[in-house]
């Protein structure tokens, strides 16, 4: 394989999770008695530019499907997360009903209603039927298609260029990252600024954050390799600031550099400090992350077999993608983890893919009366935890996996 980046061979392995179906392909009750189809699940280190990337086997359109069941809106905190920026950019960028702000992966409209709701046109690209559709109800124009270059070109055309892109969680999980980066510099009005916010390899690396790998995630990224790829694509950085979302993300601020204007701020400068001290453009960094992921694998395989012998009852909440990377990896099962529960009715009574896991919704909780409640989505998890409180009234406790290992009955894990 060669780097989707810059075309080099690649030969440095990062990590290998076996094999597993792509991680939103849950099922239903038809789809229990047809074969899944799984791929291979392994990253590998580009070590001319430092892109971390998944191995190629499938495409965008197979797993971006029409019924694409991650809803945005159904974490509380990512909706303050998304209200919060949208308040800091119209104060930073000056925004008003003169600009125009774009959101590409606009999901469910978690973000743009923001938007609306201050009074500044707008308007999101998704290319997912599920999410777009609930997007609309919400009021928000939504260009149903995958974006890149020559979608760029066919809105800067019709006049629709933007003073602000925003692009949450979603540099990751495009497999022609070249075409999709330029599509930003030719959608940019002169002046325009553009977002990115994703998980930060750093932490990923350093907190074991290895569940967060799925073909759904082409790349994992760091500013290192980054700004390689946006100056190649006519994009410059010029600022970034360091998130807890997610376990830890970047939000990288962009211009165009043809006609941009910011000032680059000494953050950028630090956090290439902080990357190139850590060692993040040499080969020994990325070394030994596969043994910190077999050691959660097993630590998690033994919990369950003990949970089991002595008669303690398992439950799961959240089914989320990064559960799925955990589970298939570790081969659980219906026998140790009997179901999962989730808020979001799009994934109520389907399976978890490849573990074949039901998920029920959350008032299951209440009538199981678990002793036990792994939380999946680790980075959520003192949302969970208080929407979940009730659990402590059986005197259940929590479990949590990444980094660690850990179980509370308390507040904080």
């Amino acid at each position: 394989m060669k780097c989707r980046h810059c075309g080099s061979e690649l030969r440095l392995p990062f990590l290998d999770l076996g094999s597993a179906p792509p991680s939103n392909a849950y099922l239903t009750d038809a789809g229990l008695r047809a074969p899944e189809v799984w791929y291979p699940l392994r990253l590998l280190v580009c070590e001319s530019c430092w892109l971390v990337q998944t191995e190629d086997h499938a495409g965008r359109e197979a797993l971006f499907t029409g019924d694409y069941a991650y809803f945005s809106s159904f974490s509380t905190t990512w909706l303050a997360h998304a209200e919060h920026y949208v308040q800091a950019m119209i104060e930073r960028f000056e925004l008003d009903a003169s600009s125009r702000v774009v959101e590409v992966a606009a999901n469910d409209g978690y973000l743009l209603q923001y938007v609306r709701a201050a009074d500044i046109p707008c308007y999101g690209i998704e290319p997912t039927a599920s999410t777009a559709a609930a997007a609309r109800v919400k009021g928000i124009e939504i260009v149903e298609r995958f974006f890149g270059a020559e979608l760029a070109d066919e809105l800067a055309g019709a006049g629709k260029q933007a003073d602000l892109i925003a692009a949450n969680n979603v540099l990751a999980h495009v497999p022609e990252i070249n075409d999709f980066v330029k599509g930003f510099a030719r959608l940019l009005k002169p002046q325009g600024v553009a977002t990115f916010e994703f998980p930060h390899l750093l932490r990923m690396v350093r907190e074991n954050q290895f569940d967060t790998a799925y073909h759904e995630h082409y790349s994992y990224l760091s500013l290192t390799a980054i700004e390689r790829i946006f100056t190649h694509n006519g994009l410059a950085v010029f600022d970034v600031e360091e998130l807890p979302t997610h376990g830890g993300s970047l939000r990288i601020f962009a211009q165009r550099r043809d006609t941009g204007r910011q000032e680059v701020t000494p953050k950028v400068t630090a956090l290439r400090k902080v990357e190139a001290d850590a060692g993040m453009a040499a080969a020994g960094f990325y070394s030994g992350f596969q043994a910190k992921a077999e050691k959660v694998k097993e630590d998690l395989l033994i919990f369950l077999i003990d949970a089991k012998r002595q008669g303690l009852s398992v439950a799961a909440y959240g089914a989320a993608a990064k559960g799925n990377t955990l589970l298939n990896f570790a081969g659980v099962r219906p026998d140790l983890l009997p179901y999962v529960a989730d808020k979001n009715p799009a994934k109520q009574g389907k399976f978890m893919p490849g573990s074949r896991i039901p998920i029920v919704a959350e008032a299951h909780l209440k009538t199981g009366r678990p002793d036990r409640v792994v939380i999946l989505p680790w980075n959520l998890r003192a949302e969970i935890m208080a929407q979940l409180e009730y659990v402590r009234e059986w005197d259940g406790q929590f479990v949590a996996a990444v980094p660690t290992l850990a179980v509370t009955k308390g507040s904080h894990i």
